[in-house]
């Protein structure tokens, strides 16, 4: 990066944190710290809402995603709508009416400690170590640019979002997410404007379209029912709906950014604008990936992202065997260049034998490119066994570092910075939040000040900071990060949800069969998770059904049963 990078990325991330601490300033009890003060209108609510869940996650991962496997991944939002709306019509006013700082508060009236303090604990658990891979997201960056040890990446990263999350609390999270998702979208357009300015001459931004209509890329919409696909309309619809459900209606990191809204009706406006509006961003996100894709149709890509690992190959006992696969890899993409210029011509022509043809021959193309990249992974590998060879990571970061401009490189680094920064502030203070008020606070020391709540709130906040910080150093290990988010909460936000479906519709139900009723579903989800038996996606259903249904169950039983 140049001087220019540098100084247009410090700049953005300290604008950020200054302002937002500024405008986060006199927080002095638990509203302020915590809630805002209920303060914020529906806008902030939408773009908190929107900043917690696009993390450095979404735009180092998703282009990368777009890049390897095409746009069926935005099918994974398509229940997205339909739960902002059953949110906007059952969780939000309840939640205000209650009062509440967390939404497992709600269970302890409706149920008993128990529920509470489990539910609780599951959204603990899964917040903790998928905000771990958020921390590792953008510590990719910097080790990759500057050559840092991973690990202390990841300690710094991890530790910078601590200053402005412990001093401002819920309103200074809310206040840089308003100024990170102006920054990001605009960033991300300007992006694939570039991208697709890059394109040879005569190439324009129909033209990528179809040249990645041919190759597979643009397969938006599956309508095929597979429950073992991840990703088709079904799994989106009904799998993503019910995860979407859980997250944003039992998950502290999204309750706690609605809950700042001024009224029921801020709230609701705020999530029903983020209903409309996320489906349209992650399209987009994934369309600059498919745009990076048809870019380097037309060049040689590298073949292999992560720069760290070949660059350790040119110097190890197996250079020779890379060196060779390097030349044959220039051999392959020179012959895939030809053919997509080929089919280019077809398709300008509307020669539809030419198109079928150059078509596969663009295929093929690409499977022997592949087929050479495996053999290039199985030499990292051998180099080193520990190395990370998924590079869907790194797809986008080495496209906008050598090829985009200087200035807009720096900013676009910030834009993955200030998103890593937003979700990972806002899952510090849900932690946070979640271990005071419904743990600290109801078990080990009630009746305390709400001075001596705040300060335990910091505190907590540091606490879970060193926690997702040291799952970090092992997030490497985890593949395609959005993904494996994404399969970290499908492992519990069934379960959560299937706890609050109980507790808001079925009112005959009672506090120990929902609480045994959440303890089975949890185990029979990681033994389905385990046994590889259905995509990620359907497990959120799975949760919910099984905690519904064996809830029901149990209270059947103990009304033919009666206690003695």
């Amino acid at each position: 990066m140049s001087t220019l990078d540098w100084g247009v990325l410090g700049l953005t991330l300290t604008v950020i944190i200054v302002y937002g601490i500024y405008r986060s300033r006199g927080n002095r009890n638990m509203d302020d710290y915590l809630l805002a003060g209920n303060s914020l209108p529906w806008y902030h609510v939408c773009l908190s809402v929107m900043a917690t869940q696009a993390s450095a996650v979404t735009f180092l991962s998703a282009p990368g995603q777009g890049f390897s496997d095409g746009m069926r991944f935005v099918q994974f939002y398509f229940g997205l709508p339909l739960a902002m709306v059953v949110l906007s019509i059952t969780f939000v006013p309840i939640f205000h009416r209650l009062k509440v700082y967390t939404a497992y508060e709600f269970l302890e009236g409706r149920f008993d400690r128990r529920v509470r303090s489990f539910t609780a604990i599951l959204f603990l658990i899964s917040r903790g170590l998928s905000t771990g891979i958020s921390i590792y997201a953008p510590a990719i960056i910097l080790s990759t640019i500057l050559g840092w040890n991973i690990y202390l990446t990841n300690l710094i990263m991890g530790g910078i979002v601590l200053v402005y999350t412990v001093t401002g609390g819920t309103k200074a999270i809310s206040y840089t997410h308003l100024q990170q998702m102006l920054i990001v979208t605009g960033a991300m357009a300007v992006a694939g404007y570039i991208t697709v300015h890059m394109l040879p001459d005569g190439v324009g931004f129909t033209d990528a379209l179809q040249v990645a209509g041919k190759a597979g890329r643009m397969n938006l919409v599956d309508l095929e029912f597979n429950p073992e696909s991840r990703y088709n309309i079904w799994s989106g619809l009904i799998g993503g709906f019910f995860l979407q459900l859980s997250y944003f209606g039992t998950d502290q990191s999204q309750v706690g950014r609605y809950l700042t809204g001024q009224s029921v009706g801020q709230s609701r406006l705020g999530l029903l604008m983020n209903g409309m509006l996320k489906v349209p961003m992650q399209f987009l996100i994934l369309l600059v990936g498919v745009l990076v894709f048809v870019f380097y149709q037309y060049r040689e890509s590298p073949i292999f992202f992560n720069t760290q690992e070949t660059d350790k190959l040119r110097n190890s006992p197996h250079a020779q065997a890379y060196n060779l696969l390097e030349i044959k890899h220039q051999l392959l993409t020179t012959a895939r260049q030809k053919e997509v210029l080929n089919l280019q011509e077809a398709l300008q022509t509307d020669n539809e034998t030419g198109v079928e043809s150059a078509r596969k021959a663009l295929l093929d193309a690409d499977a022997a490119i592949k087929t050479n990249r495996d053999n290039v992974v199985k030499l990292i590998k051998k180099n080193n066994p520990t190395a990370d060879t998924n590079d869907t990571n790194y797809v986008f970061l080495r496209f906008v570092l050598d090829y985009l401009p200087h200035g807009l490189i720096g900013l676009l680094i910030a834009v993955i910075f200030s998103a890593s920064m937003g979700s990972i502030a806002a899952a510090y203070n849900s932690l946070a939040s979640t271990t005071v008020v419904d743990i600290y606070k109801r078990s080990l020391r009630p009746g305390a000040s709400d001075a001596h709540y705040v300060a335990a709130s910091r505190w907590a906040t540091v606490g879970w900071g060193v926690f997702c910080i040291v799952v970090a150093q092992f997030a490497n290990r985890m593949g395609n990060m959005i993904e494996a988010v994404n399969i970290l909460g499908s492992l519990f936000y069934g379960v959560i949800l299937g706890i609050f479906v109980v507790a808001f519709y079925f009112r005959n139900i009672g506090g120990r069969a929902t609480f045994l009723a959440a303890v089975i579903g949890e185990i029979l989800v990681v033994v389905c998770w385990q046994l590889n038996l259905m995509a990620f996606l359907w497990l959120n259903v799975v949760g919910c059904v099984l905690v519904v249904g064996i809830a029901w169950l149990i209270e059947q039983f103990k009304k033919e049963v009666p206690e003695a």
